[in-house]
């Protein structure tokens, strides 16, 4: 694929981590501002969650039959102009609703990257293309939250707001000089058909199947997410100021195995790797499991596995992706869309879990993760077993 059309969406799927990571470090100085408390800022994640989850679905049929670029250029208008809204928020409701307009902008970006790449690659280049975009989205969540904390320090929270605003000007000039339109011609679903479309794909095994492993995995990252300040912070005294050295550090490992899996697809295809490398997932979430149940003095014991298990999705990831958009053709959009909202959905659901178990130790998050990885092996292993034909480079 194209170095300049990789680069572009991998900026465009940079969107979420992005506008998620980014401002995080200013929840006390947001709660100050506006005269509340961290919980009730917390309001405005949950509502991007939420745009996020709704808009995937409305962009999918859209893009199928609008085309590529119409749509992603909405999306990011429209991404540019809430985030400008955030920065310019006088109350704490008006940033809960600019949070949610923006990510209905942002997540144009995240399914229609997918689609795009559907559209250029056969299976097995989807799986390496998906690894390469991973280097960028990884990257994102290493980054944000130090350079938030540096503009927050020195121009306040609305800068993050207007740094978002320019990065998004950034992407709206590549989308529109450097990006073609991908979508095969021939003729396209009408949107009348988007709920039925939606329903075959529900009921299409080898889709789900692939569809809900990635999410599931996800979900186990979501709730290190959820889990980790607490653990980090709170049990184990680490500064706050320090928490993005742990956290960018796991990333890092998240981008290696990224990389290393588009090298292990040269020898197989996204499917063979994904049922092998699903069982390392599981292994890693039961010995952390196991190592937070004898309570260990130093957080060490629990970074190797903690690092181990979140460098695992670098390979499963992509590899979960390609494989359920093998074979979509024209309904790429929509299945990326359907794919998308299943994983956060799943994924979001899981960070809920481990507050709703909060007991003060860091079983709860322990607990979710190694779930999540029961899940996922026997989804991957379900859903290799039940394959009748599986497209070309797919095993």
């Amino acid at each position: 694929m194209n170095l300049r059309i990789l680069l572009i969406l991998g900026a465009l799927s940079a969107f979420g981590p992005l506008a998620i990571d980014f401002y995080l470090p200013s929840f006390p100085t947001l709660a100050h501002a506006f005269g509340t408390d961290v919980e009730h800022i917390q309001l405005t994640l949950a509502a991007y969650f939420s745009g996020l989850a709704i808009g995937q679905l409305v962009y999918g049929p859209l893009t199928d039959r609008f085309g590529r670029r119409k749509p992603l250029l909405v999306g990011v208008v429209l991404f540019t102009l809430a985030s400008f809204a955030c920065a310019m928020a006088p109350n704490l409701e008006w940033l809960i609703g600019a949070r949610f307009v923006q990510a209905l902008g942002g997540c144009a970006g995240m399914v229609i990257s997918r689609a795009v790449i559907r559209d250029l690659c056969d299976p097995l280049a989807s799986a390496k293309a998906f690894s390469q975009l991973m280097l960028v989205m990884g990257v994102a969540p290493i980054l944000a939250p130090f350079g938030g904390g540096v503009l927050l320090n020195v121009f306040g929270w609305q800068s993050i707001f207007y740094c978002l605003t320019g990065f998004s000007v950034l992407c709206l000039l590549g989308v529109a000089l450097w990006l073609p339109e991908t979508i095969p011609a021939g003729p396209r679903p009408p949107l009348r058909g988007a709920f039925a479309q939606y329903w075959r794909l529900l009921g299409d095994g080898q889709f789900m199947g692939h569809a809900l492993t990635g999410g599931v995995a996800m979900a186990g990252m979501f709730a290190y997410i959820a889990g980790s300040p607490f653990v980090f912070i709170e049990l184990y005294g680490v500064p706050p100021e320090h928490y993005g050295w742990l956290f960018g550090g796991n990333a890092a490992g998240f981008i290696l195995t990224a990389q290393v899996n588009a090298r292990l697809l040269r020898h197989h295809g996204p499917g063979y790797w994904l049922v092998r490398i699903i069982w390392l997932y599981l292994l890693f979430g039961l010995i952390l499991l196991a190592v937070t149940a004898f309570k260990p003095a130093q957080l060490l014991f629990l970074m190797l596995p903690l690092f181990c298990f979140i460098a695992t999705l670098g390979c499963i990831i992509p590899n979960a992706s390609a494989c359920a958009m093998a074979g979509q053709g024209s309904h790429a959009g929509s299945a990326s869309a359907l794919l998308g909202c299943l994983q956060f959905s799943v994924a979001a659901g899981a960070a809920s879990l481990v507050g709703i178990l909060h007991d003060g130790t860091a079983m709860p998050m322990a607990l979710v993760i190694s779930g999540c990885g029961v899940i996922a092996v026997v989804l991957a292993q379900l859903t290799s077993r039940s394959a009748k034909s599986v497209p070309f480079g797919v095993l």
